[in-house]
């Protein structure tokens, strides 16, 4: 079966950035599993992984624009502390990520994250940590198979042995 629209596909990968920094891979042999053509992984690799089957060895070179967006300057924001609640100053620290309105668009939700707290005031991104960065996929398809009725009305593919959620 070839990797379609409503495919259930598991695949191990290798991520790296065009310098060639591993930024993530599947952990000893566990594939990823997730449905095509439902936004669960990256459109340039869900692009590079359509028609694909079991067995089939992929690389692929994907562009910030198909990944996780350019790097935006103006999602970078410094604030003060008391533009928190007060119940979350206490978690302002390098690493802490909360959901907000984005500063631009109004009604869109993004993340964010706390990247230095100096005096007063906060330094948080609402960029992706790889925003702006060219990636280097090498993927092995390990399965391909059609989507259940449950997992098609869920959302998402369901692991060996019926319903899990994340």
């Amino acid at each position: 079966m070839q990797i379609a629209k409503n495919a259930v596909v598991s695949f191990l990968y290798h991520v790296a950035t065009a310098e060639g920094e591993t930024v993530d891979q599947s952990k000893d042999g566990e594939p990823l599993t997730y449905l095509h053509g439902t936004a669960q992984i990256i459109p340039g690799l869900e692009e590079a992984l359509l028609g694909k089957q079991k067995g089939d060895h992929v690389e692929t070179t994907v562009a910030p624009e198909r990944a996780y967006g350019v790097y935006d300057k103006e999602l970078d924001l410094s604030l003060p502390a008391e533009a928190f609640p007060a119940e979350a100053r206490t978690e302002l620290a390098p690493g802490f990520r909360f959901m907000a309105e984005h500063p631009h668009k109004e009604g869109e939700q993004i993340m964010f994250t706390v990247h230095a707290v100096q005096g007063d005031l906060v330094m948080i991104s609402g960029n992706h940590p790889l925003a702006g960065q060219t990636l280097l996929f090498k993927v092995d398809v390990v399965d391909v198979r059609a989507a259940s009725a449950e997992e098609l009305s869920h959302g998402h593919a369901h692991g060996p042995g019926g319903h899990h959620h994340h």
